[in-house]
């Protein structure tokens, strides 16, 4: 009688332990745990240490389902069971899908969603399997974004695209407990000819204005050369006129000290000057060696400048 009583204690303790480890649970930060009682929602569990009744409550669970894509581009599906819920950031990495841009160019993209559950009771109860519902959501709303660009608008304006995306998938996505912080997208792949008439494009544009360069710098230096040439010229213009200007004031400066001169001989300046450019003209046509001399028609003219010369040095 004693042993059955002992056992049967025995057992009493062990269901109780049993049922205290069912019914304690310790949530992690940042998770919630949904709990149901007898199939209907009751409360939910925030971080911390929590009691529920065993058997009667039970920890909602839920299946959340992604498609993934390997490194060789092969899709496959990961399933999750489970009943903590993370309430952190989460990235979401989709697999490439065609779209078709409004210039009926098609092209492969694939885009990152970083999403937050914001309300985990409208996660849970108002969308079946929410990763899956972001994804055909995320990918029917590029279809209708890019399809209203074209191919040159898609591939430059990403970020357009991503805030347009944002804004729309955040509206829609609102009613699942979700907020959509960020959409990026990471690949734009156009058709392999697609892509080879750009490069030929961009060569072309380059070429051009590498040309474009070269004649505007040929122009100015054409441009630099013309205008030293202008002021070299000018230059030797201004010294020659500032030559010729030095050589008239000396002879002027000559006329009068030869005038000063020859005042009391009475005799007329500017003859003298021109006797004396008559000798040295005279002399050139000797030093020359040359055997033949030809003296003007004028040279009584020449004679005379002598005889006044003379008469000046005599006196």
């Amino acid at each position: 009688m004693i042993a059955s009583s002992f056992y049967l204690i025995i057992v009493l303790i062990i269901f109780v332990l049993i049922l205290a480890s069912k019914g304690l649970k310790v949530v992690q930060q940042a998770e919630v745990i949904i709990v149901e009682r007898l199939g209907r929602y009751n409360k939910t569990l925030t971080s911390g240490l929590h009691i529920i009744w065993p058997i009667v409550d039970k920890p909602r669970h839920f299946n959340w389902r992604y498609v993934k894509e390997d490194y060789k581009g092969n899709k496959y599906v990961q399933q999750i069971v489970a009943y903590r819920m993370d309430l952190r950031e989460t990235v979401y990495d989709f697999p490439k899908q065609n779209v078709i841009t409004s210039d009926n160019v098609s092209i492969e993209i694939n885009a990152l969603v970083y999403f937050q559950v914001t309300d985990p009771f409208k996660a849970i109860y108002e969308i079946n399997n929410l990763p899956d519902a972001i994804e055909k959501l995320t990918q029917t709303t590029l279809r209708n974004v890019i399809g209203e660009l074209d191919l040159d608008k898609t591939l430059t304006s990403r970020d357009t695209i991503n805030s347009k995306l944002r804004d729309i998938l955040d509206i829609a996505s609102d009613k699942w407990g979700v907020k959509v912080n960020r959409v990026e997208l990471q690949d734009i792949n156009p058709p392999r000819e697609i892509r080879a008439a750009m490069e030929k494009q961009m060569r072309a544009e380059r070429d051009k204005r590498a040309k474009i360069l070269e004649a505007e710098g040929e122009k100015q230096a054409q441009v630099t050369v013309a205008e030293g040439d202008k002021i070299a010229a000018i230059t030797r213009a201004e010294g020659q006129a500032q030559s010729k200007l030095i050589v008239a004031e000396g002879e002027a400066e000559a006329i009068k000290r030869v005038a000063v001169a020859v005042e009391s001989t009475k005799t007329d300046p500017a003859h003298y000057m021109l006797a004396v450019k008559y000798i040295n003209a005279f002399g050139d046509l000797i030093q020359k060696g040359d055997k033949t001399v030809v003296l003007p028609y004028e040279s009584s003219a020449l004679l005379g400048s002598i005889k006044s010369i003379n008469e000046i040095f005599k006196q």
